[in-house]
This record gives structure tokens, C-alpha cells and sequence, in this order.
């Protein structure tokens, strides 16, 4: 599928900040229910663990009665969403896992970090912090850990476990974090009609924590989203986070903004452009009532890849304007 290159909006790399400013909100250090075993049905938040064991988070489950064990298990609690918290960007800090666990909240998949058999890898020295959308969040919510452990002492056995809040995250007006379409190889984005076939990947989040382990090179997002029209009449602003390491960006067939050139030739030129927040400028009425589709492809030269961490969706301009305006002032 070939894009329409009419347009090409001017890109706005917003100055590197320094990592994510949180505030803890609610500690999870202490008990939670824990089993041995593997059924998809424990992710569901209104499954009954009354019956389940019950552990110390964080600490190794060989440790607590499990020693000895190796494979999968789960781990399930919960915390309440006050109102002071609504339009905050939340995470859920989980520590070090051993080796590989895959996290949801409300039944909803929020992230990932190693691979389970039969394509197993570790993400044992990984410090998870899994991003929980906005739109996932209820009154009273729940946590459900899908742990493996090949060898050793198995579980979420170290950090301060809880769920913070980035004081430094961009209020965006439309959230689009969450679950996006994903596909690797250079020519992915010429396959846009079969889209809906992709893989589910998180975004923000590393892709080789979410099964594409070790993989540098080409791969390409999609997002197909619905707007209403609050904001179509004014100038909006596509915020992407910090993505390694080069993207580029189309917004409903057209070009907005790319970071540097795309080409890998060039990436030894842009090594910093994974520390930089992509905020694309689009044209007005570029986002029109009703179904919209985003596609952003990256090139990853090493390590992590892909959209990986910040805040995600669409802000007015003037909101966005004044967002950096109040960033300065606290600086």
C-alpha cells in the first residue's frame, strides 16, 4: 500500500528531559494470593482466589514454601482508583521478576517482559514498569501476574512494589496507549490492509520484552481509532513518547514527521534520537470524526526497540504549549 506523501507537517522534537518523575500512590508491598499452575481464567478480575495460597511480594517463591520450583505461576491483587488520580499517568512498578511474567489489570493485558516457552528468554535483570491506561481503570482494580521461571529462585523477588504516578508525563487529550498492531521487516507497512491480522504489542513498551528478543531492524505500529469531535476543529498534536531509535510517522495516508532520515545509514548520526519526545504538529482537520488510523515505522539499530516509554496520544496545541510553558517554570 503506498502512502500519500501530499503533506509534510513540520516534526517537533521536544528538548530530552530526564527519566519519569514518580510519586508513589499506592504501595503494594505485602501479601497477595499466589498459585502454581497456568490457566488463562486467573487474569480474569472476577475469578475466585479465595482458595489460593497466600505469599510475600516482593520475595522468591522458593523461599515461602516452593522450594525447588520450577515453571509457572500467578500472582493476583488489588487496589482502589481514587478520583484524585484521574487524568494521571499511572504505572505499576514490579521490581525484578524471575525470569519471565506477562501483566494485567482488569483482564487486560498491559505488558510483557522475556518469553514464555517454547520460545523462552529470560528478563531477569529487567526493572519492570508496566504503563496502565488511563481507559483500563476502574473503582477497584486487579492485578494479575503471570510468572515462568526456569531455574533459580522464581517470582517478583525484589523492588519497591506499587503504583506510581509520572508527574512529568504530557496530559494528552486522547489517550492512545494501549494495545496496537505490530509487524516486523522493512516492508511491513506496505501490508496495511491485512493489519488487523498483526500481532497485539503495548505501546509504550520495548518490543524485545514482548517477544521479539533481540531483534534490530525494521518494524511498523498501527493503531486504528475513533475520535469525536471535540477537538477536530482545532490544531492537534501527536505525542509518541521517546521511541528507539529512528521513526516515522503517517497519519491517515498522510506524512507528518519523521526523525532525521530514515534510513540506517544515518543512525550512527541521530545516536541520541532515542532520548528525544516525538510531538508531531498535524494539519488541521487532519483528524476527522470517526475512524482514524495511525501507522509509525521504526528503525531499531540495538537493544530494546521501538515506542518504549512516555505519553501517548493527542493534545491541542495549546494545551501542548502550555504544558511546556509550566515544564520551564518548574526548571
Amino acid at each position: 500500500m503506498k502512502f500519500l506523501f501530499v503533506m509534510l507537517c513540520v516534526c517537533v522534537f521536544g528538548s530530552e528531559i530526564s527519566a519519569q518523575d514518580y510519586q508513589k500512590v499506592v504501595d503494594l508491598n505485602g501479601r497477595w494470593e499466589f498459585s502454581i499452575g497456568d490457566n488463562s481464567k486467573w487474569a480474569d478480575p472476577n475469578y475466585d482466589d479465595s482458595n489460593w495460597e497466600r505469599v510475600d511480594v516482593p520475595s522468591a517463591w522458593e523461599n515461602q514454601g516452593f522450594h525447588g520450583y520450577d515453571g509457572f505461576a500467578w500472582y493476583r491483587t488489588s487496589f482502589s482508583y481514587s478520583a484524585s488520580l484521574k487524568g494521571q499517568s499511572l504505572f505499576l512498578k514490579l521490581g525484578n521478576i524471575d525470569d519471565a511474567d506477562e501483566v494485567f489489570v482488569n483482564g487486560i493485558r498491559i505488558g510483557q517482559s522475556g518469553s514464555f516457552p517454547p520460545h523462552y528468554s529470560t528478563a531477569y535483570n529487567s526493572n519492570r514498569v508496566y504503563n496502565i491506561p488511563s481507559a483500563y481503570l476502574r473503582e477497584k482494580n486487579v492485578v494479575a501476574v503471570r510468572v515462568y521461571d526456569d531455574l533459580g529462585e522464581g517470582g517478583i523477588i525484589r523492588g519497591d512494589i506499587s503504583v506510581v504516578i509520572d508527574r512529568s508525563a504530557i496530559p494528552v487529550d486522547i489517550d492512545l496507549q494501549g494495545k496496537w498492531k505490530f509487524k516486523t521487516g522493512r516492508y511491513a507497512h506496505e501490508d496495511l490492509q491485512n493489519a488487523s491480522n498483526w500481532d497485539d504489542i503495548i505501546v509504550p513498551g520495548f518490543w524485545e520484552n514482548q517477544g521479539y528478543k533481540n531483534y534490530d531492524g525494521y518494524a511498523c505500529y498501527v493503531l486504528d481509532f475513533n475520535a469525536n469531535d471535540k477537538f477536530l476543529a482545532e490544531r492537534m498534536v501527536l505525542v509518541l513518547g521517546k521511541i528507539d531509535d529512528l521513526d516515522q510517522v503517517i497519519v491517515n495516508g498522510v506524512l507528518v514527521g519523521q526523525s532525521g532520515e530514515f534510513d540506517p545509514s544515518t543512525v550512527q548520526h541521530y545516536s541520541n534520537t532515542y532520548q528525544q519526545l516525538r510531538g508531531y504538529y498535524l494539519p488541521v482537520n487532519l483528524i476527522k470524526k470517526g475512524a482514524n488510523r495511525i501507522v509509525v515505522r521504526v528503525y531499531d539499530a540495538t537493544q530494546g526497540g521501538g515506542i518504549y516509554t512516555g505519553s501517548i496520544g493527542l493534545i491541542s496545541q495549546d494545551h501542548y504549549i502550555n504544558y511546556w510553558n509550566s515544564r520551564r517554570r518548574r526548571n
